[in-house]
């Protein structure tokens, strides 16, 4: 048994919908699939919640759009008529509960994110009815399953929220059962689950991955498979490195370093789930439903030059928290971080010295953690630098820390662009190295440096 999770550009056109739903039908065993929004639709209702603050008239603006582009796409890909008119129906009566709840927001002008939550959890509940409808279309019986149902029990974190698994596999293994023998093909709604109290709680951006590979642990599946419009996993981003080329096989750790740091393939939390089970990820392209993808598993697989893959995140600051001795006080990485996890900022890493601690976060948190970590001047910190601009560098590969000479080679390469390297780390996590460089010199560094590790790909222009 498989769970067959897809991408939002894999169902939001008629020509990818009728792709998906062949790659589907033409599994043996009935395979437990997980659907996200339409691309784009989430944005809409995060747009449409803002604007119906006190705008009641904003509403039928944000419900007009969600209406036409449903609408469209399952009358492009539906031809029974029966069929089309149910999918409508239904359609039509989540669009009516998502409108009521704009409203209520409109009424109200302000917003919980219980609610925000529960607003945004439309996008997939609705494409799960079309995806269900062309199943049908096709001949092929499905049973829609709304993940806030089904003991998908997470923390009270509404936007990016986590599964106890153990609890979950133990909760849901009775409902695993009974769909198994229903004999038809369950369609989970990704991105949210619920509170203990039944609140709707979402997984954060790609969630449906995680939903994925939660489902994956609860149903014991032989493995995961997340289709794509495109390649995932490459050796560089493909519009940096005219000549990167597809990564055939990731370890969880490679995958998960991969994803953390890089562009995000797949949802950060996705690995987890499997990675205990020892469960396989394909990662696949619909776009290509022959070729092989990338296998994401147990087993490390050592490349001859032991990098796999050179990835970046442009969306990055660093803060520069400076004390002399500051080495020597016990326990201040720990206050620094929970002052900033108190306001659910995220710490990419650290790197300390003995008067200097860095810390990397998101562009999107640096004035609110600078405001939280400059309280602290003058008692414990004598200094505080913001760096804006920076891009992290990720350079990773199974065995790369056991290699003697591929720091140096990664550094050879950035210094023969004459780019300084604002910081670095190694030893950190055995699978990856990595630099943080100014933005605006990134393109030449990520080139500089997959040139150094893929020669036979390099370009002869």
């Amino acid at each position: 048994m498989k769970v067959l999770k897809f991408d939002g550009e894999c169902i939001s056109s008629s020509e990818n919908l009728l792709k998906t739903v062949k790659i589907i039908m033409s599994e043996k065993d009935f395979p437990i699939i997980v659907v996200p929004a339409f691309d784009g639709i989430t944005d809409l209702l995060i747009d449409g919640i803002e604007k119906a603050r006190g705008k009641e008239v904003n509403v039928s603006d944000t419900i007009s759009v969600l209406t036409e582009t449903h609408y469209n796409i399952a009358q492009e890909a539906i031809k029974n008529d029966k069929v089309f008119n149910k999918t409508i129906q239904d359609i039509t009566v989540q669009i009516k509960k998502a409108e009521r709840l704009l409203y209520g927001v409109a009424y109200t002008e302000e917003i919980t994110d219980a609610v925000s939550a529960y607003i945004l959890s439309y996008g997939e509940r609705i494409a799960a009815i079309i995806l269900s409808g062309v199943l049908e279309d096709n001949g092929c019986q499905s049973k829609i399953i709304e993940t806030d149902k089904i003991g998908l029990v997470t923390d009270e974190n509404f936007e990016n929220a986590i599964v106890n698994l153990e609890d979950f596999k133990r909760n849901f293994n009775f409902t695993a059962h009974s769909i198994v023998n229903e004999k038809v093909i369950p369609i989970f709604t990704g991105f949210f689950g619920s509170t203990p109290e039944g609140k709707v709680t979402t997984f954060g951006r790609g969630g449906g991955d995680y939903t994925a590979s939660v489902l994956a642990y609860g149903f014991g599946v032989s493995e995961l498979e997340i289709w794509k419009a495109g390649t995932a996993f490459m050796s560089a981003d493909p519009d940096m490195v005219k000549n990167a080329k597809i990564i055939e096989k990731l370890s969880y750790f490679e995958a998960a370093e991969l994803v953390y740091f890089g562009k995000r393939s797949l949802h950060p939390l996705t690995i987890e789930p499997v990675a205990g089970a020892e469960i396989p990820i394909f990662v696949k392209n619909i776009l290509c439903p022959e070729c092989a993808g990338t296998q994401i598993a147990k087993d490390a697989y050592i490349e001859e030059n032991i990098i796999k893959s050179v990835s970046q995140n442009e969306n990055i600051s660093m803060i520069r928290i400076h004390g002399t001795g500051i080495g020597y006080k016990p326990g201040l990485i720990r206050k620094f971080s929970n002052a900033l996890s108190a306001e659910n900022i995220n710490i990419f890493a650290t790197v300390s010295s003995q008067t200097t601690i860095n810390l990397i976060i998101e562009n999107k948190d640096a004035e609110l953690s600078y405001e939280i970590l400059n309280k602290y001047k003058g008692k414990i910190i004598e200094k505080i630098d913001f760096v804006r601009s920076m891009a992290l560098v990720a350079v990773v590969g199974e065995g790369l820390v056991r290699k003697r000479g591929i720091f140096a080679r990664i550094l050879g390469a950035v210094s023969e662009e004459k780019v300084n390297v604002e910081m670095a780390s190694a030893g950190a996590s055995e699978v990856a190295i990595y630099i943080i460089v100014p933005k605006d010199e990134l393109n030449d560094v990520v080139n500089a440096i997959h040139e150094e590790f893929f020669p036979e790909v390099k370009d002869k222009n």
